[in-house]
């Protein structure tokens, strides 16, 4: 079975000055916009790099509540906050790095179980395994 979903992005006029939107099949996305500004100097709208991070945070989180539920343990809270790097290199851009911040109430589960079974989701959640930057994660059971 294939699950295709899809998002589209619009741009129009040059690199600085230019302006794009982007959408998604959903409609969670509508037409938001995206530009340099939105991307190098933190104006409002979207951009590439947190829109990754919501993908790779939801994925993760997801496949941790799978990972938990299979351990014999149901989550009350699971929030994850995903930092993407991106970082300037001599052929011009590259996301180095994913860091995973994750925070979790899990009845019955110690410390060292959470950071297992949390770890075994950022090897196996399938947006990680898409990238080839450094993911790392930390794991606080609260």
């Amino acid at each position: 079975m294939t699950i295709k979903k899809t998002a589209s992005a619009q741009w129009s006029g040059g690199l600085k000055d230019g302006k794009g939107t982007i959408s998604t099949q959903s409609g969670a996305l509508s037409s938001q916009p995206y530009g340099f500004n939105t991307r190098f100097e933190d104006k409002p709208g979207t951009n590439p790099e947190e829109l990754i991070g919501a993908a790779h945070a939801g994925c993760f989180t997801m496949a941790l509540s799978m990972i938990l539920g299979e351990a014999g343990l149901t989550a009350t809270s699971l929030e994850t906050k995903a930092t993407v790097s991106l970082d300037k290199t001599e052929g011009g851009f590259e996301i180095s790095a994913i860091h995973l911040d994750l925070k979790g109430t899990v009845p019955g589960a110690d410390q060292a179980k959470f950071e297992e079974l949390a770890t075994k989701a950022k090897n196996g959640c399938p947006v990680s395994q898409l990238f080839k930057a450094d993911i790392t994660l930390s794991a606080a059971l609260v």
